[in-house]
């Protein structure tokens, strides 16, 4: 079992940054893919960003990608999410989500473990 811990969310004003943290526990959390999901009111959960096992590659979705950076740290079995220039329609509740697999999809499908989610709100 894994168990995923978020932590980093807060209230920004539009144009800041905010990084999340992701704590992993478990012995294999490097043989993980690991993502970044959110999810706005009214709306359905998206895949944010991935990142493959070795942290080598990496994929966001199109909205974020230039402004956002997944991360992660093996040896402290954490994975984070620098968001930088941050807009109001970023604000949602953010979740980690661990595969089993080495490299994982966008589909909730492809996970197998998720955080309790942790707020992001963006506002003037």
């Amino acid at each position: 079992q894994v168990q995923l811990v978020e932590s980093g969310g807060g209230l920004v004003q539009p144009g800041g940054s905010l990084r999340l943290s992701c704590a992993a526990s478990g012995r294999t959390f490097s043989t993980y893919a690991m993502g970044w999901f959110r999810q706005a009111p009214g709306k359905e959960r998206e895949l944010v960003a991935t990142i493959h096992w070795s942290g080598r590659n990496s994929y966001y979705v199109a909205s974020v990608k230039g402004r956002f950076t997944i991360s992660r740290d093996n040896a402290k079995n954490t994975v984070y999410l620098k968001m930088n220039s941050l807009k109001p329609e970023d604000t949602a509740v953010y979740y980690c989500a661990a595969s089993i697999q080495p490299v994982a999809g966008s589909a909730q499908y492809d996970y197998d473990y998720w955080g309790q989610g942790t707020q992001v709100t963006v506002s003037s």
